[in-house]
């Protein structure tokens, strides 16, 4: 009696698990199929963004590509979340601390990975064009160490 029960208990317990299995979908994104977009109005005009998987506006996991030209800078900001930066292409300068100050910024090139742990105040910009690919949980949110910084207060 007691072999039935537990066999019956995994047998609805795998069910459920294959269940759930077959409601997920693969995703695969070949660089030429991607649907760029402007980016929230969190960040400066002019970057392009793609949510890979997840979703930011969402609690969990998400992952987001963004393209930005040469000359593009976000001033210090900070995030509640942990932020995993991959760069993809092109080049992106990173510096830490409440004032931009691309004398304190990092160089990060194509292949490079780099976590930037939750309330850390920190900068980029960049000198020629970039693909950054940001992993996170969600829901995002950018709080810039100067609120005159942030494109959401900027006059209409």
């Amino acid at each position: 009696m007691k072999n039935t029960a537990l066999f019956f208990g995994f047998m609805v317990g795998f069910s459920a698990l294959a269940a759930v299995a077959q409601e997920k979908e693969h995703k695969i994104f070949a660089p030429a199929d991607l649907q760029w977009t402007d980016a929230s109005p969190a960040f400066p005009p002019g970057s392009k963004s793609v949510v890979l998987d997840g979703n930011p506006k969402e609690k969990g996991s998400f992952t987001v590509r963004m393209k930005s030209p040469a000359g593009y800078k976000i001033a210090p900001h900070t995030h509640p979340m942990a932020e995993r930066l991959t760069v993809i292409s092109g080049t992106l300068h990173v510096g830490m601390g409440e004032k931009f100050d691309e004398a304190a910024g990092r160089e990060i090139t194509p292949g490079t990975f780099a976590v930037l742990p939750a309330g850390m105040a920190h900068f980029v910009w960049t000198t020629e064009e970039c693909i950054l690919q940001v992993q996170s949980e969600g829901p995002f949110e950018i709080k810039y160490v100067n609120p005159a910084d942030d494109p959401r207060n900027a006059k209409k």
